[in-house]
């Protein structure tokens, strides 16, 4: 007789699970035992969740952040129309920049950065959505809030060799974040006083 074993559905469970970024086998297995076992764990209550947010979630056709209908709220927003457009790599880092209260102009998602070894170039980024939005708004000031690691400094540089001629002033914010770190693992303070002490991007 071989030994037992769980039923099916639950490594199908564990097989999704291990799909989510940051989650091991045994991670995985864990969680799932939870959601199998555990009394207050209302499996059917997340997997309602997932499928809302996946039905109803998209990117904002101006800038790329998480919304519900074709703009998000940001940029529905009137008041922060004509300002800043702060850069940044994924739509998770506009969530600790606002965190701060500090920045009260508009995000533009590049969704991703500059990586040849990937096959990560200009053309998979959302560069030409930029220069097109920057044509239109006309913002008086760029900050360039990327990763201080090798590629987010690629990506920053190449930014800056094609926004220059546009003529509009081109910043970065100030590296108070520790270098090879992004945006989301940073504090609100430590954002804050790198958006304030952010710095001339010079080619």
């Amino acid at each position: 007789m071989k030994p037992a074993d769980y039923p099916e559905p639950f490594h199908d469970l564990v097989r999704e699970l291990r799909r989510l970024p940051g989650v091991g086998p045994r991670s995985a297995e864990r969680i799932a035992l939870w959601l199998a076992s555990a009394k207050d764990a209302r499996p059917l209550d997340l997997a309602q969740a997932l499928r809302h947010a996946a039905e109803n979630l998209r990117s904002c056709q101006t800038c790329g952040f998480f919304c519900t209908e074709e703009f998000c709220e940001i940029c529905r927003d009137e008041t922060r129309a004509g300002g800043e457009i702060c850069v940044v790599e994924q739509a998770t880092d506009i969530l600790p920049l606002e965190r701060t209260a500090f920045f009260h102009g508009r995000y533009h998602v590049l969704g991703g950065r500059l990586a040849p070894l990937d096959h990560v170039g200009p053309e998979q980024l959302r560069i030409g959505e930029l220069l097109a939005r920057i044509k239109i708004e006309q913002p008086r000031e760029i900050i360039l809030a990327l990763s201080a690691d090798v590629e987010g400094e690629a990506t920053t540089n190449y930014l800056a060799e094609i926004l220059t001629p546009a003529g509009i002033p081109l910043t970065r914010i100030a590296h108070g974040l520790p270098a090879g770190g992004g945006l989301e693992h940073a504090d609100p303070l430590t954002l804050q006083r790198a958006l304030s002490g952010r710095n001339p991007v010079r080619v």
